[in-house]
């Protein structure tokens, strides 16, 4: 029998702690590089899973959030 495979996405958001983008020319926060290569590192590990995408929201965080009417 053959065993389902799942694709899986990422998505990754930045931390409100998380401010060391801000002012530098880093490309990504470490929050997003931490998260990334944690949440990588389980797939892998992981015989029914593969990487479909990853999803950024770097620079915007729960306090970015404006509410809509």
């Amino acid at each position: 029998m053959k065993e389902s495979i799942y694709y899986v996405a990422i998505y990754l958001r930045l931390s409100k702690d998380d401010e060391d983008i801000d002012g530098s020319n880093k490309s990504e926060s470490n929050s997003i590089c931490s998260q990334r290569e944690l949440i990588r590192s389980y797939i892998k590990k992981q015989d029914d899973m593969e990487l479909f995408d990853v999803y950024v929201d770097d620079g915007y965080s729960g306090a970015n959030f404006v509410e809509v009417r």
